[in-house]
């Protein structure tokens, strides 16, 4: 069934989570020491409109089949994908985005499929983007 949307009626509440979102970026980049903030924190304002009144998502549900997908091709961009997951109900803790960009973690530099709930398809190495249009 299609979940309601997420309660962001109001500006200032989608302000909120674009400011949390480029905090847990620009945390989770110096944490690693690798990565960039600039993406999660340019697009941010973008991606709280698009997730809380535009697509159609479950986070109780990631593999609903009438779900939207949202493709982030920009790898080093993934810190948004990873913050929006987390601050919309997914099954990512905190901990896994102080642990963004290492060994094991379910935030590696390029999403990938089958590592962490919600994420619709594998990045792979720079350039790679084009094989996903």
């Amino acid at each position: 069934s299609h979940p309601e949307p997420l309660p962001m009626a109001n500006t200032q509440q989608s302000q909120q989570m674009a400011n949390a979102i480029r905090a847990l970026a620009m945390d989770a980049v110096q944490q690693a020491n690798s990565g960039h903030p600039g993406a999660p924190m340019g697009m941010a304002d973008m991606a709280v409109a698009l997730w809380s009144r535009h697509l159609k998502h479950n986070p109780t549900n990631p593999q609903w089949f009438d779900r939207d997908r949202f493709v982030l091709s920009n790898g080093h961009g993934s810190m948004l994908l990873y913050a929006l997951l987390h601050l919309t109900g997914y099954d990512l803790p905190i901990g896994e985005l102080k642990n963004f960009r290492q060994l094991h973690s379910k935030t590696p530099g390029h999403p990938e499929v089958g590592y962490t709930a919600g994420v619709e398809t594998t990045t792979c190495p720079l350039g790679q983007g084009i094989t996903n249009a």
